[in-house]
């Protein structure tokens, strides 16, 4: 569990990094890395979230 967390904490550092190169230099691809990372972090928060649920369901 603590892993995931790390994870996921690691992952929205990086796309916050993605975005500030982006507003540093104004390349698109920085921009869309960020968006990339943002949105996997978003998948595996709620999986994480939904695993938790289920964990207190069962």
């Amino acid at each position: 569990m603590l892993l995931f967390r790390w994870l996921i904490l690691l992952l929205l550092l990086g796309a916050v990094v993605s975005f500030m190169f982006y507003a540093g230099t104004g390349q698109d691809r920085f921009k869309r890395y960020g968006l990339t990372i943002l949105k996997w972090t978003l998948i595996a928060a709620f999986g994480f979230f939904a695993v938790l649920v289920l964990e207190r369901v069962a």
